[in-house]
């Protein structure tokens, strides 16, 4: 640790005690840590891709070999359950899986365009890129960024949420112990000074960032003023429709850890159940089965007190608006003193509640689950279309057509049939629309290879050739 760093303590949300200390890195660090990934860029970049995939290969060994302890430390500082934390590990495994066959998949291009002359492209590391990633998932999101990023060639500069850490310096660890060059991937810590510092940086030439949409607006705003590359995915207000003919078991437990799983603090999560028509069994089944959940180390804790405060003010102003509360989580406590200093709150369900209204409208990433009655599957679509967001939506239902029309009518870029969570698996890559993503392409996938890469186009011609056409 720097002489005279400040350090930052890390909280866990179960208990509110301090679990560990990291030192905040100020706009100094970030500039050497910036200094240090663009000594090591150009001989990173000259290092073949099938060199570069070996190193990934040994970190992914390394997180195999750790996946339980990581899972651990990520649901300490996080609020996830173990369970959770080490689902976004294996994830995050995915991603490297995707990175490691690039060496295969992605070998670039080359054709006789005309007699006598060829094309071809290259994908070239554009240098020193950076990713800044959110609490909820401290190893999943930064690795939908950095195993693909550094095995395309770039150097990495990691700036993980200052409320989760310890995962992101574990994470650091492992690329150590893989071998990894000095410089090619490093993290600092800290919040918006930080932040600010690197996309300020000339030589961070990318940068990959998740979080709410006012700062994934402003960080790309900021970003493309100053000729980076920028990709910013931000807030969500994530539609489940359910009409009548769904099948009710199914659809109740699917919703219910829809909204409830990660304590509703994931991007994903459900978060408006649009009810088209009557309905009412179903609901009362997913009251039913979330009522049972019991709030603790099993569903997961809030990440701070703010959090919480911020949700229970959420709940009263819905009441206050005319909701009708079905389900309340509010003072809702885990047994045993361990707890006692965590930040709870049980699952809530809100009846009634209007297109227009705050908890129809605003993320509120916890779990709550707002219901917005519609008569039919249109008015439905209306009121998905009408958000500013556009991450997930999801269709319950037994029949193919209804399902189909609304894969074609709703505005989201990721949709789920009969599914709660309709994440992607690798290689479908992941990334909303609207106000949820900010910049061009999705984070994972075969659009990011574009963004951490510049495509360099070749076109040869050795010899006049009599017989070509215009292009000879």
């Amino acid at each position: 640790m720097p002489p005279g760093a400040v350090q930052l303590d890390v909280r866990s949300p179960y208990t509110g005690t301090v679990i560990g200390k990291v030192p905040l890195t100020p706009a100094s660090g970030v500039a050497q840590a910036v200094e240090a990934a663009k000594a090591a860029a150009s001989s990173w970049k000259d290092t073949p891709l099938r060199e570069r995939t070996q190193y990934l290969y040994r970190f992914r060994q390394s997180l195999e070999r750790d996946l339980d302890a990581l899972a651990q430390l990520a649901a300490s500082e996080a609020g996830k359950t173990v369970a959770e934390a080490r689902a976004g590990l294996l994830k995050g495994m995915e991603v490297c899986d995707f990175a490691l066959s690039l060496q295969n998949l992605d070998t670039g291009a080359h054709l006789e365009v005309s007699r006598g002359v060829s094309c071809e492209y290259r994908r070239e590391p554009l240098g020193v890129v950076a990713g800044i990633t959110p609490f909820n998932f401290p190893a999943m999101v930064p690795m939908w960024m950095f195993p693909i990023a550094v095995t395309l060639g770039n150097a990495f500069i990691l700036k993980p949420s200052e409320k989760v850490p310890l995962t992101a310096c574990a994470l650091g660890e492992l690329m150590c112990e893989a071998g990894y060059p000095a410089g090619v991937f490093s993290v600092v810590h800290g919040g918006r000074e930080a932040v600010d510092a690197l996309v300020a940086h000339p030589d961070v030439q990318a940068v990959g960032f998740v979080g709410s949409s006012a700062v994934a607006r402003h960080l790309y705003a900021e970003g493309c003023k100053r000729g980076k590359r920028v990709l910013a995915l931000g807030s969500a207000k994530n539609h489940l429709i359910v009409v009548p003919d769904a099948e009710p078991g199914l659809t109740a437990q699917a919703v219910v850890d829809s909204f409830t799983g990660c304590a509703g603090q994931r991007c994903m999560a459900a978060s408006v159940l649009l009810a088209v028509g009557n309905v009412d069994p179903i609901l009362d089944d997913v009251v039913f089965r979330a009522a049972k959940l019991e709030v603790g180390p099993g569903m997961g804790a809030l990440i701070d007190r703010g959090a919480l405060d911020r949700l229970e003010t959420a709940i009263a102003r819905a009441e206050a608006e005319g909701a009708r509360v079905l389900l309340d989580g509010r003072g809702r406590k885990p047994q045993g003193e361990p707890w006692s200093g965590g930040n709870w709150l049980g699952p809530t369900v809100l009846d009634n509640v209007r297109p227009e209204m705050e908890a129809a409208r605003r993320e509120l990433f916890g779990p709550v689950l707002s219901i917005v009655r519609v008569p039919t599957l249109s008015a439905a679509l209306a009121v998905e279309n009408a958000s500013p967001y556009g991450n997930a939506a999801s269709i319950f239902t037994t029949s193919g057509g209804v399902a189909q029309t609304v894969v074609e009518g709703v505005r989201a870029g990721m949709v789920g049939v009969n599914v709660g969570v309709p994440v992607p698996r690798e290689p479908f890559s992941f990334g909303g629309t609207g106000d949820s993503r900010f910049g061009h392409g999705d984070i994972t996938g075969p659009s990011s290879l574009d963004f951490w890469t510049q495509v360099k186009k070749v076109t040869r011609k050795w010899s006049a050739r009599t017989d070509g056409s215009w292009m000879s």
